[in-house]
C-alpha cells in the first residue's frame, strides 16, 4: 500500500505571514541642529512579507517637547511608550514643571533593560528643554542608552552608516538637518524592502513643535528606481479630473 501524499504547501500561501506579529522594520533617524532636534521614520509596518499598514506613525509624542521614534516590535514599542507617557504626566503634576529629555530617555531606559527578555524594540528619543537644549538618545535591544548628536536604527539603518559619516556635520541649520534626514530615509526606503511608504519628521525646538509629511511621490528617485506610471491612483485622479462625456 502506498503511503500518503504529504500535504503540499503552496509557496505563495500568506496565512503564516498573516499570522505573524506587526514589525516596524523601519528606518528611524534623530538629528541634533543649531537650536534643536529633527525625528525621521518612514511609514511601513509589515507582517512577516506582508504590509499591514503603508502610513502608520512612529513617531509617538510623550511630552509637549519630547518625542519617541519606535522599531521593532509595535506592540512592544506602543506599550512601552504609553507606559512612559503616564509616568512623565505623573512626574511633571508632581514637579509642577515639564520633565527634561534625558529623564524621559532614561524612562524609556530603565523599562527597556527591565524587560529585555521579552522586548524586541529599538527606540530614539529626542527633544527639547530649557537645560540643555536639543537632544537625541539611542536606545536599542537590551536598554543601552546613548547620548549622540545624531542617531538611526530600524532595519534600514544599515544602508546609511557610511551615508551620515559623510553627510552630517556639526552647526547645521534647521532645515539642512530636515533636508538630511528626509534625504536619508528616501535612501533607505530605496534599498531596504521592510521600509516604504511615505516620510514623516517632527522638528523639536525653544520655539515649539512642528509635524511635516513628505508624501512618496514627492521623495527623489534613486539609483535605478523607475517612476510610477499608470498606477491606480493615477487612473482614478484623472478620471475624477476630466470625466468622458455619456453618450446618450
Amino acid at each position: 500500500m502506498a503511503p500518503p501524499l504529504a500535504q503540499s504547501s503552496n509557496p505563495f500561501a500568506m496565512d503564516s505571514d498573516l499570522n505573524d506579529q506587526h514589525s516596524m522594520g523601519t528606518t528611524i533617524i534623530g538629528v541634533t541642529y543649531e537650536g534643536g532636534v529633527v525625528l525621521g521614520a518612514d511609514s511601513r509596518t509589515s507582517t512577516g512579507m506582508y504590509v499591514a499598514n503603508r502610513a502608520s506613525d512612529k513617531i509617538t509624542q510623550l511630552t509637549d517637547n519630547i518625542y519617541v521614534c519606535r522599531s521593532g516590535s509595535a506592540a512592544d514599542s506602543q506599550i512601552v511608550s504609553d507606559y512612559v507617557r503616564y509616568f512623565l504626566h505623573q512626574h511633571t503634576i508632581q514637579l509642577g514643571q515639564p520633565a527634561t529629555v534625558k529623564v524621559a530617555a532614561n524612562l524609556l531606559r530603565l523599562f527597556s533593560y527591565q524587560n529585555k527578555n521579552m522586548l524586541q524594540t529599538g527606540l530614539i528619543v529626542g527633544g527639547w528643554d530649557k537645560y540643555e537644549g536639543g537632544q537625541i538618545y539611542s536606545i536599542p535591544l537590551g536598554g543601552t542608552i546613548l547620548r549622540q548628536p545624531f542617531t538611526i536604527g530600524g532595519s534600514g539603518s544599515s544602508y546609511l552608516y557610511g551615508f551620515f559619516d559623510q553627510a552630517w556635520k556639526e552647526g547645521m541649520s534647521k532645515d539642512e538637518a530636515e533636508k538630511l534626514v528626509v534625504k536619508a530615509v528616501s535612501l533607505a526606503i530605496a534599498r531596504d524592502g521592510a521600509s516604504g511608504g511615505v516620510v514623516r519628521t517632527v522638528v523639536i525646538n525653544g520655539d515649539g513643535v512642528r509635524r511635516n509629511f513628505y508624501s512618496g511621490d514627492s521623495l527623489p528617485l534613486w539609483h535605478e528606481e523607475l517612476e510610477p506610471r499608470n498606477s491606480l491612483l493615477d487612473i482614478l485622479s484623472a478620471a475624477a479630473t476630466s470625466p468622458e462625456p455619456m453618450n446618450i
